[in-house]
């Protein structure tokens, strides 16, 4: 068993509740596994700060419905409790086929919503586990039922095993709002009053990343603190506790010429999804983390490297004051390591970056085009279909990813990688990602390599082409 926590819209606490309850679970000694719903790179570092264990990421639409409750059947078993946050509103999601094997009467309730796939709700009917609800009850006093109710009897495949009134404002209002619940015999598994002591920073593409945080251990406390006495913890710890599942262990490799892969990771990149890290080891890579913004070389003897996203926007000038770094990474791609490099390490691998400001800084210059920050933000799933043979997939090969950034690009590629088009939808978004130099995959789209093993695999086969010939030093 485990719990999934879900809001009735975005914005009413699902981090906070979440990471109060992992907070006070950590204090307590208890190995807590943590999942997060959708491709959210950001709250799940957050998850691995409190935990100390890679939060993973539970997403239909990048991977598939197996592998959702593949992973989380082999990670929640390495665990005494798991927890799951859910993305948005409980039924929020996207048009999608509907789930497998659904049922005529199951196919009618899908239709009073056709676009909750990969929702918090298709989890939870996926994974077979309780919701938590949590209210935003800042406004709120007797409708607080009704919002309960309705949540309730929507979808009778989903079990509601209690809320979590957030944001009371007195006694009085916490009395107010039981009162109004108490008919419908729905359990409260906690309140909690409005902190203004607890508040996480954001900007423009959400939270502000655990790295970024100096007082962040100091709020971890303050949020276990608040755990100890706002949840009734004696009808949540049965829930939580985690149970063996039947799941399919990874498949064996065989041994083949080692690999180094230089994996760029600091406060500018770190949005990577644990499972591509893994599956890159699985498959007998070894994984070298360094840092652009403070090395003052790339890691020796590596065969290729892999720049995941974050905000090199933020540390533009730190990242264009490391010249030799700079220099570095332009010369190795440019005689033939292969790099992956998503969305900011695309922006990385640009001549340029031109920030808020409007001020720009020098990057990596692999890439005959600048990264300029802007106001609009493009954010969505994607299809895409390869137009061309790359370094990570064939032409014809459609993948599925994830766009999040205020950027645009100063020159579109002329060759690009791929056509792309919403994934619930037939809308065209254009062209894009540069695939030259052949050695280098950079897109815009994030990817979870899911079970779609073909992609680091081939990544890793053009990297142990250079290893055979030379190791790069």
């Amino acid at each position: 068993m485990a719990l999934i926590i879900a809001g009735e819209r975005s914005g009413v606490g699902k981090t906070t509740v979440t990471l109060t309850l992992l907070a006070s679970l950590c204090r307590r000694d208890r190995l807590v596994q943590s999942f997060k719903v959708g491709p959210d790179y950001i709250d799940p570092m957050f998850h691995q700060h409190v935990t100390g264990r890679p939060c993973r990421n539970l997403d239909p639409v990048l991977t598939s419905e197996a592998y959702v409750q593949q992973c989380f059947a082999r990670n929640s078993q390495l665990s005494e409790y798991a927890l799951v946050e859910g993305v948005m509103g409980l039924f929020d999601g996207v048009k999608g086929s509907g789930d497998e094997g659904a049922g005529e009467e199951e196919l009618l309730i899908n239709a009073q919503c056709p676009t909750d796939f990969a929702s918090t709700a298709h989890i939870a009917r996926l994974l077979d586990l309780p919701v938590v609800l949590v209210i935003d009850c800042s406004r709120l006093s007797g409708s607080v039922a009704a919002i309960a109710h309705g949540y309730r009897s929507f979808d009778p495949r989903i079990k509601i095993a209690g809320v979590v009134l957030n944001r009371v404002g007195s006694d009085r209002h916490l009395s107010l709002l039981k009162d109004s619940l108490e008919p419908l015999k729905l359990p409260i598994l906690g309140g909690l009053r409005r902190q203004d002591n607890i508040t996480i920073p954001d900007r423009h593409l959400g939270l502000v990343p655990t790295a970024e945080l100096p007082e962040l251990n100091a709020l971890i406390n303050r949020l276990a603190d608040l755990g100890d006495t706002c949840f009734d913890w004696q009808h949540l710890l049965p829930l939580l506790k985690s149970k063996p599942l039947p799941h399919r262990p990874y498949p064996p490799y065989p041994p083949s010429l080692s690999v180094r892969i230089a994996v760029a990771r600091d406060r500018a990149f770190n949005f990577y999804y644990q499972d591509n890290l893994d599956l890159l080891q699985q498959l007998g890579a070894e994984l070298v983390f360094w840092s652009p913004l403070e090395d003052a070389a790339i890691p020796k003897n590596v065969q290729g490297m892999y720049f995941g996203g974050g905000f090199p926007e933020i540390f533009a000038q730190q990242l264009a004051e490391n010249t030799s770094v700079r220099d570095a990474v332009k010369t190795a791609i440019l005689q033939g390591m292969p790099a992956i490099a998503e969305c900011g390490g695309l922006m990385y691998l640009c001549e340029q970056i031109i920030d808020f400001e409007g001020k720009s800084w020098s990057m990596a210059g692999v890439l005959p085009t600048s990264a300029v920050m802007g106001g609009r933000l493009t954010l969505g799933y994607r299809r895409a279909v390869a137009l061309q043979d790359n370094l990570l997939v064939k032409a014809g090969t459609t993948v599925y990813g994830h766009e999040f950034h205020r950027s645009h690009l100063t020159l579109n590629p002329t060759q690009p990688l791929f056509e792309t088009s919403r994934y619930d939808s037939e809308e065209n978004m254009g062209c894009e990602g540069w695939g030259l130099p052949a050695n280098v995959h950079a897109s815009y789209v994030h990817s979870h390599w899911g079970e779609s093993r073909e992609i680091p695999q081939q990544f890793l086969q053009e990297c142990r082409k250079l290893a055979s010939i030379e190791t790069w030093k």
